[in-house]
């Protein structure tokens, strides 16, 4: 139950390998026969915050990032995957043990979920709700509000299934993966189902080919197609109301899977090639090549323009219909700072979060023409990847423990 606390060099990639130990974590905690984790209340503790809306917007200087409206120390566990930070409803959450939900004004804790989230598992938003597999490893997905961290849903795959993960939502389902277990106790294969989001009852079920893995999946709902990645470089589409399989294809290299998808098309980087590929069918609409043998990096379509960097420090800003290119920018190769890998936008302002790096952190660009305004870095050196979350009014930055609450428009 909630607890109420109302009142451009090249370098190893360490998220992969972080993101692979996020599942093997879990599989270390299931072996243990745990039921959760070990409760660490430090949400309020070596900190600072300011008071809301009492306090006016943060101020930079030209090239200067503005100073945090708040930073306090989280209990968040993460991998380096995006859906590891969720702000909604006044309410900032970082993936963590307990899971702990800030206000977002000020920094305060106002709920917790002793048991927290399973390492590695998505926070899923949709439908007012955050979904969450379950920390007592007891074949259940549950559902919660997001302002007061009460449950609201609870649906249970069957005993024949084991860790079931939420990867989708949309306004009638909810999608999970989860590993089939034999007869003594292991598994082999997994299967991906759809649940309902109103009553929590299993709409259909399908396994997954051998050989597929549960961790390592991105997925989202396009109308009436579930498109998802994995591990394995599959690129995967299916009917959102059978659970057929439409199309598969191998991928030649898809940065731990993540993709975009807008209108009728799921847009992927494939090393030097990013390529749109048809939702319905599969088949190629467009597709860009990286300059000087560099390599593609996340994307994201973002007030319908698609942004995208690669590894030779050029932001692309591109039209995701046709693929046309609408600006480049050489801002992070001039200034020999890290390619962002997440991006939100608010405020009039672009902002990009990157893996560990010194010359890394939230940059912030002019969403016209990629102009690099500043970069905000808490320099503490941690190992993780940045994060970065908005509520419009604040861009939420995520390193390691520490959570940063930065205004979205700075004055001048």
């Amino acid at each position: 139950m909630p607890k109420d606390h109302s009142g451009p060099a090249r370098e190893p990639d360490r998220r992969g390998m972080l993101r692979m130990a996020g599942g093997g974590l879990t599989l270390a905690v299931l072996t243990a026969g745990a039921t959760g984790c070990r409760e660490d209340d430090t949400a309020d503790d070596g900190g600072s915050a300011s008071p809301g809306n009492s306090t006016p917007p943060a101020k930079s200087e030209d090239g200067k990032a503005p100073e945090p409206l708040w930073t306090k120390t989280t209990s968040a566990q993460t991998f380096g995957d995006n859906d590891e930070l969720v702000a909604t409803r006044g309410r900032v959450i970082p993936s963590g043990a307990p899971l702990a939900a800030l206000d977002a004004a000020s920094g305060k804790k106002r709920w917790t979920l002793d048991g927290g989230a399973v390492p590695g598992a998505p926070l899923l938003l949709g439908n007012d709700t955050l979904y969450l597999a379950s920390s007592e490893y007891d074949g259940t997905v549950g559902g919660y509000d997001p302002a007061s961290g009460k449950r609201t849903w609870r649906s249970r795959l069957g005993k024949e299934y084991r860790q079931p993960r939420p990867i989708a939502v949309d306004d009638e389902q909810v999608y999970v993966i989860a590993e089939i277990l034999e007869d003594d106790g292991s598994s082999h294969t997994n299967v991906i189902a759809a649940l309902n989001s109103a009553t929590g009852k299993v709409a259909w079920k399908e396994q997954r080919d051998e050989g597929t893995k549960q961790n390592g999946v991105h997925a989202a709902v396009q109308g009436r197609h579930l498109v998802y990645t994995d591990f394995k470089k599959n690129l995967t589409v299916r009917d959102t109301a059978t659970g057929k399989q439409v199309w598969t294809q191998k991928t030649t290299g898809t940065n731990y899977g993540f993709f975009a998808v807008h209108e009728d098309l799921v847009i992927i980087p494939q090393k030097q090639q990013l390529q749109a590929f048809r939702i319905s069918d599969g088949a190629e609409k467009w597709s860009l090549r990286a300059e000087d043998s560099s390599t593609f990096k996340e994307p994201a379509v973002l007030d319908d323009v698609l942004h995208v960097a690669d590894s030779g420090g050029t932001l692309w800003a591109v039209d995701p219909r046709t693929g046309k290119k609408i600006w480049q920018s050489k801002a992070l190769a001039d200034a020999g700072a890290k390619v962002p890998r997440q991006y939100v936008t608010a405020g009039g302002t672009l902002f990009g979060a990157t893996d560990l790096d010194e010359k890394g952190g939230v940059h912030a660009f002019d969403p016209k023409n990629g102009e690099l305004r500043w970069t905000f870095n808490d320099h503490t050196g941690d190992h993780h990847a940045w994060l970065v979350a908005t509520d419009g009014e604040r861009v939420f930055a995520l390193h390691g423990e520490k959570l940063h609450a930065l205004p979205a428009k700075p004055t001048h």
